[in-house]
């Protein structure tokens, strides 16, 4: 599966703890990354300086819905993901 045009959802619902390019202490969640450019894609997209965390995210079908209901989906989808997996989280 590819990314949808005009999501980004996962270069803005999760936080990011390692450095980005311009965003040295990484990002809080639901916070866009600096480096989504204005059609919602990933500038460093295939570069060496994007984080790991960010080539670890996959688009899939569980993750960003169906094409209609893509961006809002996949934000609820990963945010509540960032709640889930927090370290003071209570499982």
């Amino acid at each position: 599966m590819n990314c949808r045009p005009q999501c980004g959802a996962c270069c803005i619902a999760p936080s990011i703890h390692s450095p980005i390019p311009g965003m040295p202490n990484g990002k809080p969640a639901g916070t866009p990354c600096i480096q989504l450019d204005e059609d919602f894609r990933c500038k460093l997209f295939g570069k060496p300086e994007r984080p790991a965390f960010c080539g670890g995210l996959q688009p899939d079908v569980e993750m960003c819905g169906d094409a209609q209901q893509a961006r809002t989906y996949a934000i609820n989808w990963l945010s509540a993901l960032e709640l889930a997996t927090r370290p003071d989280s209570k499982h």
